[in-house]
């Protein structure tokens, strides 16, 4: 069923993600990973603009955020326009790390899709993106 190989495909980049990025002496999830690329495209988000942007649970992005506050990648500050908001930013370190991890989270896609060749790579990508848009569309609240 697809529900079953989309879920399988997930653990397998996953599994793939987590080891190469520690042999390379990083420890960072995928989706910490998603939300450093999504604060350093935009700076200043807060959480639910996290979440949003990487398409993650609001309820559990605090935890994320948390995490990467221990690691010292990201910093949170009160709004100048909001006093109530939160802004997130990467810290130095937090745009070195990711700098670091970019070409490895880059080179690891083909290890993902091994089994394909080029052309089928592309097309898997094309079909996984309109089957996800649809869905999306569909449903109305996944990202």
């Amino acid at each position: 069923m697809a529900g079953h190989l989309i879920r399988r495909l997930n653990q397998i980049s996953t599994h793939v993600f987590l080891r190469r990025t520690q042999e390379a002496g990083f420890d960072l999830t995928p989706v910490q990973f998603a939300a450093l690329a999504a604060i350093r495209a935009q700076p200043g988000l807060d959480q639910a603009g996290i979440a949003a942007k990487i398409a993650f649970d609001r309820a559990t992005i605090g935890g994320v955020v948390e995490r990467l506050l221990k690691k010292g990648y990201v910093k949170r500050t009160i709004s100048r326009h909001d006093r109530r908001a939160r802004e997130i930013r990467l810290t130095s370190e937090g745009r070195s790390v990711y700098d670091q991890i970019l070409p490895i989270a880059a080179s690891l896609q083909a290890e993902i899709l091994a089994g394909l060749d080029p052309d089928e790579r592309r097309e898997f990508l094309r079909l996984a993106r309109k089957a996800m848009q649809s869905t999306a569309t569909a449903d109305g609240k996944i990202g």
